[in-house]
C-alpha cells in the first residue's frame, strides 16, 4: 500500500484539511470529527474504493474510516500532510451531539492515543509472568524489579497519561493538566492522605483516596479545569495571561479535586468496577452471554470505549480483566458466520469473498466480514451474535482472564491470555467460531445472485459508462437564479474543486428539479444534498446552501426517495429560502460533477442568470 497516496485521497474525500476538526485512531479505524459530515457521507462509496480502506462507518459524532492493521501508518501520513494534530485538534469538543454520544467521543478521544503505552506495558507484564511461570527469572532478582517497574509504570502513573490526552481532547493546556495530576500524586500528598489522620484544606475536609492507577478522577478534573482555564483566559488581560491563567487554574483545580472531584471519581470508578464484578460473580453465564452476544453491536456504535476506564482500573488493581475477552468471542462469531456463508453460498465470487473475510476476521479485523458479508445478508449477522454469545457464556463460566489490553482481538492476540486461564481461553475461540458457523448456516440467508455480484442496491455508481470521445452530454439547471463561479463559493471543499468541477447558483426560489434523467443515488436525511447518477453515468451532487446540514432538515421538503428514477425537470426538493437566510446560512447552491475526472471537459454556461431546465453544464467524454 502507498500510505501517502491513501492518506491524500482520504483527506480529499472527507472534505479536505479545513473540514477536519479532529482526528484520532484506534486499533483499526481512523476516527474523524468533521465540520460538515455530508461531504464524507457523499463520498462514502469513493472512500470505500480507496486502496487500503476496508469500509466506512458513522458512529455518534465520529466519521470512521476502517483501515485495519495499517491504521497507524495511514494516520501518521495524514498528520504529515494535513498537520491536523497541531492545528485542528481543539475544535471537536464544541461539536453538537447527544450527551451519550459526546461522552463516548470524549472517552475514545482520550484513551485511544494512550493505548500503545498501556499495551506495551501490559505485554512486559505478560512476558514477566511467563518468565516467572517457567522459573527463568526470580522475583527477588534485580532484573525482575526493573522489568516489573517497566510493566507497572504506565499503569501506576496513568493519571499523567490521561491528563495529557484529555487536555488535548478538551482543548486546554496539556502541561497544566499534567501538573494537576502531578500534585495529586506528589509523595507528600500521598503520604498525607495515607497517614490515617483527618486532612483539611482551609477548613474543608479532604477525603483520603489513592490516585495512583486511577483514571476517572483525573478525567473529571481535567474536564472541569478546561472550563476554569478558558474562563480565566477570557477575563485576563493579554499581557499577564501567561502568569495568571495557569496559576488560577492550578490554585482552583487541585484543592477542588482533592476535596470533591477526586473522591467522586474514585467512587464512580470503584462502583463501575464492582458492578461488573458483581454481574459476573452473581449471573456468571448470563453476563458472558449478554456481553459476548452484543459486543459486535457495541463496537459498531463506538460504545466499547466506555469500558476502557473500567478495564484499565481492573488491570491496575487486579492485574487482569474479564470484560474484553467478550470482544474476542464476538470477533470469532463474525468469522464463523462469514465462514457459514462460504459453505452455503452458490455464488462463486461471493463465496470466495466470504472465505477471505472470514480468515481476516479470525486475525482480528472483523469489519470486512461484518459489513461486507454478514450485515449485507442480514441473517448471518444474527448467527454471528449467537456465536459470540455462546463463546461469551463459556468464557464467563470458566472466568477467563485477559492480562493485557489487546492490540488485536483475534488469533494474534492469544498471548494476551497467557496466565491461569490460558487453556480455557484457547478452547473458547473455536467454540465461538463454530457456534457462529452453525447458527448462521441453519438460520440461512438469501443468497447473492450471480447477476448481482457487481451491483450495489442504492449506492453511488462506481463503474461509469465509457462515453464516446466526440459525445457531448448536457446537464440542465436544477434551480432558477444567479450563476456563480465555483471558485467564489464560500466553502473550500467546493471552491477548490476537491469534490469535482461544476458551477454554483444563487437561487431566486426554493425549488430544486432534476438536471438529468437518472437515479437518485443519495438523499441525505437532512434533505439539503441530493446525489443523482444520469443514464450516461454522470454523477451529480446538488448541495443546497453552505453548512445547511446543521439545520437537520428544517425548512426542507423532499419529494423523492433514494433509489427513485427521475426525469429532467422532476421536482426533487423544496426549501424555505427566506427562513434559511434568517437562520444565518448562505443559500448558494453548488452543482458538482463528482466524477469529473472521468471526462475530458466539464464546461459551465457563460450566463449571469439561468432558469430551470436551461443548459447549465456540458460534458465531453
Amino acid at each position: 500500500m502507498d500510505y501517502k497516496k491513501t492518506a491524500s485521497e482520504i483527506i480529499e474525500l472527507v472534505g479536505g484539511e479545513k473540514n477536519i476538526s479532529n482526528l484520532i485512531h484506534c486499533i483499526t479505524r481512523l476516527r474523524f470529527n468533521l465540520n460538515d459530515e455530508s461531504i464524507a457521507e457523499k463520498n462514502k462509496a469513493k472512500l470505500e474504493a480507496v486502496n487500503g480502506v476496508m469500509g466506512v462507518n458513522k458512529s455518534g459524532t465520529q466519521f470512521q474510516v476502517i483501515i485495519g492493521n495499517d491504521v497507524v501508518k495511514v494516520f501518521n501520513e495524514i498528520n504529515k500532510i494535513a498537520n491536523i494534530n497541531t492545528s485542528n485538534s481543539n475544535g471537536d469538543t464544541k461539536k453538537k451531539g447527544n450527551v451519550i454520544g459526546s461522552i463516548f467521543d470524549v472517552i475514545s478521544g482520550t484513551f485511544a492515543p494512550i493505548l500503545p503505552a498501556i499495551t506495551g506495558a501490559g505485554m512486559i507484564k505478560a512476558i514477566l509472568a511467563i518468565l516467572l511461570t517457567f522459573h527463568w527469572i526470580s522475583d527477588k532478582s534485580q532484573a525482575y524489579t526493573i522489568m516489573n517497574a517497566i510493566g507497572d509504570g504506565a499503569f501506576y502513573f496513568i493519571p499523567f497519561l490521561v491528563a495529557f490526552s484529555a487536555a488535548k481532547k478538551f482543548g486546554s493546556n496539556q502541561f497544566v493538566a499534567v501538573s494537576i495530576a502531578g500534585a495529586l500524586m506528589h509523595p507528600t500528598i500521598t503520604a498525607l492522605l495515607s497517614a490515617g489522620k483527618p486532612v483539611h484544606f482551609i477548613g474543608l475536609p479532604v477525603t483520603a483516596v489513592t490516585y495512583a492507577s486511577s483514571v476517572i478522577p483525573i478525567l473529571l478534573a481535567v474536564w472541569i479545569a478546561s472550563y476554569v482555564e478558558k474562563w480565566t483566559d477570557r477575563v485576563t488581560p493579554s499581557m499577564v495571561k501567561l502568569i495568571i491563567v495557569p496559576t488560577v487554574t492550578l490554585l482552583i483545580m487541585v484543592p477542588i479535586t482533592l476535596i470533591a472531584v477526586g473522591p467522586l471519581g474514585v467512587v464512580i470508578g470503584g462502583g463501575l468496577s464492582k458492578g461488573v464484578t458483581f454481574l459476573y460473580a452473581h449471573t456468571g453465564i448470563f453476563a458472558g452471554l449478554l456481553l459476548g452476544g452484543t459486543f459486535s453491536l457495541i463496537v459498531m456504535t463506538g460504545m466499547h470505549y466506555a469500558f476502557l476506564p473500567i478495564v484499565v482500573g481492573n488491570l491496575s488493581s487486579k492485574g487482569y480483566d474479564t470484560i474484553l475477552p467478550a470482544m474476542f468471542m464476538a470477533n470469532m462469531g463474525q468469522a464463523g458466520a462469514a465462514f457459514a456463508v462460504f459453505l452455503k453460498s452458490k455464488n462463486k465470487s461471493f463465496k470466495s469473498l466470504a472465505l477471505s473475510v472470514s480468515m481476516t476476521a479470525l486475525m482480528g479485523v472483523t469489519e470486512p466480514a461484518m459489513y461486507g458479508v454478514n450485515m449485507r445478508l442480514k441473517k448471518p449477522f444474527i448467527g454471528a451474535l449467537v456465536g459470540g454469545a455462546i463463546g461469551g457464556a463459556y468464557y464467563a463460566l470458566m472466568s477467563v482472564k485477559l492480562f493485557v489490553i489487546p492490540s488485536n482481538a483475534g488469533l494474534p492476540g492469544i498471548p494476551f491470555f497467557i496466565g491461569s486461564t490460558f487453556v480455557y481461553a484457547l478452547i473458547g475461540l473455536p467454540i465461538a467460531f463454530i457456534g457462529g458457523t452453525i447458527a448462521a448456516y441453519f438460520i440461512g440467508f438469501e443468497d447473492v445472485e450471480e447477476a448481482q455480484d457487481d451491483k450495489k442496491e442504492v449506492k453511488v455508481v462506481n463503474e461509469v459508462k465509457k462515453l464516446d470521445k466526440d459525445a457531448v452530454h448536457v446537464v440542465v439547471s436544477p434551480l432558477q437564479g444567479k450563476v456563480v463561479p465555483l471558485t467564489e463559493v464560500n466553502d473550500a471543499a467546493f471552491s477548490s474543486e476537491a469534490l469535482g468541477k461544476g458551477i454554483a447558483i444563487e437561487p431566486q426560489e426554493g425549488k430544486v428539479v432534476s438536471p438529468v434523467n437518472g437515479v437518485v443515488t443519495t438523499l441525505f436525511k437532512t434533505k439539503h444534498a441530493i446525489g443523482i447518477t444520469s443514464e450516461d453515468g454522470i454523477e451529480i451532487l446538488i448541495h443546497v446552501g453552505i453548512d445547511t446540514v446543521k439545520l437537520d432538515g428544517e425548512f426542507f421538503t423532499a419529494y423523492i426517495n433514494q433509489g427513485d428514477n427521475v426525469k429532467a425537470g422532476d421536482l426533487l426538493v423544496e426549501f424555505d429560502l427566506v427562513k434559511i437566510k434568517e437562520a444565518g446560512y448562505e443559500v448558494t447552491t453548488p452543482v458538482i460533477i463528482t466524477n469529473s475526472r472521468n471526462y475530458s471537459e466539464v464546461n459551465a454556461v457563460n450566463k449571469e442568470n439561468i432558469k430551470e431546465n436551461e443548459t447549465l453544464l456540458t460534458i465531453c467524454g
